[in-house]
């Protein structure tokens, strides 16, 4: 029987004393402004953002350049795409995805990596 209370008093004690700590692991209330800063400080104040950069705008949104219908002049205006690869893509027309033009040996690893935010493969419909 004795055991017992002891195991009792110990859940208790180990109870009260998650509770009370309880209110301690709380966050306090912020304060609506920021306390004004004294006159007498060392500290420069901090400089304040322009108002345009504390809204984000939404990225502009950049047109994709269509390779299974794109022209060759529009395929050439690529960064590191010239008359030969512009070729070559048409060629190997319709590609299912862009990457397409890695795995069927149409670019090279370097011009693709230069045009593959560029690009897209949009399939008939």
């Amino acid at each position: 029987m004795r055991h017992f209370t002891l195991a009792s008093l110990a859940a208790t004690a180990l109870t009260l004393g998650l509770l009370t700590a309880m209110p301690v692991m709380a966050q306090a209330p912020q304060p609506a402004t920021p306390p004004a800063a004294k006159s007498d400080s060392k500290m420069a104040p901090a400089p304040k953002a322009p108002a345009t950069e504390s809204k984000m705008a939404p990225a502009p949104k950049v047109d994709l350049l269509d390779i299974n219908s794109a022209t060759a002049e529009q395929l050439d205006a690529l960064p590191g795409v010239g008359k030969a690869y512009s070729a070559a893509i048409i060629k190997g027309r319709p590609y299912k995805g862009k990457d397409e033009l890695m795995s069927k040996k149409i670019l090279p690893e370097k011009t693709y990596d230069g045009i593959k935010d560029k690009i897209i493969a949009k399939q008939k419909s």
